[in-house]
C-alpha cells in the first residue's frame, strides 16, 4: 500500500454523489413499474417447477442475492451459472420452470447462448435488463426494464447504480411474492432457525419454562420463612402461592422480602399469604418467548409464572431463563 496517499475532503463528496445516484436510480424504478411487473409475478406465482435466476458477473452476484432472498421468503429459487449452464447444468432447467434473467445490456453471450434451449424446454424466461430492445429482452416472456439514467461511478464503467437498481427490483419481486403467497414470519423463522428472528418465534414457554421439581411454591398457608427458603432453594428469584388445587393465588418475590424485611415482621408467625402480591401477571405454556419478554418489560418484573387454562401452576421462568434461550 502506497502510505502517502490519503483520503481529502473530496471523498465526502464523491461518496454522497454515489449514495444520491443509486438512490435516484431505485426510485426512478417505482414510476416505471407496470402491468410487466405484475405478469412476472404471475408467471411465478404459478409456477409449478422451480424459479432459476442467472447471470453473468456483477449481475450473476445480484442473481445469487435475488435467489436467496426468494428462497427465504416463501418462493424456492436457487441459482445458475450461465457458464456452467452451457456445459450441462441446463439439464437442471424444466419446462415447468421459470427462469430469470440478469443482463444489464441484454446482450451476455453466456445468457443468450442458453436461451434457446430454454424456449425449446418450454421453460418461462423474465428478462431484466437495462435495455427493452437487447436480445435477451425481446426473447423473453416477460421483460422488466431496470435501465438506470447513469452508473454512480466517475467513469460511467463500474456497474453500481444499475447493479442497485437489479437488486431492488429483485427485492420488490421478492417481497410482493411474499405478500401473495400470504407468508408470515413464522414461515419466515421456519427457515431461519439458527438466527435470532428464528429463536424469538420459534422459541415457546413450554420450551424454556422452569417445572416439575425445579418449580418453585408453596401452599397458601405456609409461614414467610417456608416461602424464602424454597425461593433460595430453586433459586428463581420469586415462589408461587398456591392453594390445594394448584391454583395461583399469588407470588413472593425478592422485591417482597425487602419490602417485607422493613417492616421488621417474623418470618416463623408471618403467613406468606399476607404478605404475597396477589393475581400476578402470568402467562400460558403454549405462548412465544418473546411475549414474555414483552409482558416483562412492559410492567418492569423480573419472573413470571406459567399457567394453564384452568390457571393452575405448570411452571415459572425469570429474565435469565431468557437470557440464556438468547431470545432477548
Amino acid at each position: 500500500m502506497n502510505k502517502s496517499i490519503s483520503a481529502t475532503p473530496r471523498a465526502l463528496d464523491l461518496a454522497r454523489e454515489v449514495l444520491n445516484v443509486e438512490a435516484a436510480a431505485v426510485q426512478a424504478l417505482a414510476t416505471r413499474l407496470d402491468e410487466n411487473f405484475l405478469h412476472a409475478l404471475n408467471l411465478i406465482l404459478r409456477c409449478e417447477g422451480r424459479v432459476i435466476v442467472s447471470g453473468m458477473g456483477k449481475s450473476g452476484h445480484i442473481a445469487r442475492k435475488i435467489a436467496s432472498t426468494m428462497s427465504s421468503t416463501g418462493t424456492p429459487a436457487y441459482f445458475v451459472h450461465p457458464g456452467e449452464a452451457s456445459h450441462g447444468d441446463l439439464g437442471m432447467i424444466t419446462s415447468e420452470d421459470v427462469i430469470i434473467a440478469l443482463s444489464y445490456s441484454g446482450e451476455s453471450q453466456e445468457l443468450m447462448s442458453i436461451v434457446p434451449m430454454i424456449k425449446r424446454q418450454g421453460a418461462k424466461l423474465i428478462s431484466m435488463t437495462g435495455n427493452p430492445l437487447s436480445s435477451l429482452a425481446k426473447a423473453a416472456d416477460v421483460h422488466l426494464n431496470a435501465a438506470v439514467d447513469k452508473e454512480a461511478c466517475p467513469m460511467g464503467l463500474a456497474p453500481t447504480a444499475s447493479t442497485t437498481a437489479a437488486l431492488a427490483l429483485g427485492d420488490a419481486l421478492a417481497v410482493a411474492l411474499l405478500d401473495a403467497k400470504g407468508f408470515s414470519a413464522e414461515d419466515f423463522a421456519l427457515s431461519h432457525p439458527g438466527g435470532s428472528l428464528g429463536r424469538r418465534l420459534l422459541t415457546h414457554v413450554r420450551d424454556i419454562m422452569r417445572s416439575d421439581k425445579r418449580l418453585p411454591m408453596v401452599r397458601e398457608d405456609a409461614m414467610l420463612g417456608n416461602a424464602i427458603l424454597e425461593m433460595s432453594k430453586k433459586g428463581v428469584g420469586m415462589t408461587a402461592i398456591v392453594d390445594a388445587g394448584q391454583h395461583v393465588l399469588g407470588i413472593y418475590t425478592d422485591g417482597d422480602l425487602r419490602r417485607t424485611l422493613e417492616k421488621k415482621l417474623d418470618f416463623n408467625a408471618t403467613t406468606v399469604r399476607s404478605v404475597m402480591s396477589a393475581n400476578p401477571r402470568c402467562i400460558g405454556p403454549d405462548a412465544l418467548a418473546a411475549e414474555a419478554v414483552q409482558i416483562m418489560e412492559q410492567y418492569n418484573i423480573n419472573q413470571m409464572l406459567v399457567v394453564d387454562e384452568k390457571h393452575r401452576l405448570v411452571g415459572a421462568l425469570n429474565m435469565h431463563d431468557l437470557l440464556h434461550a438468547k431470545v432477548i
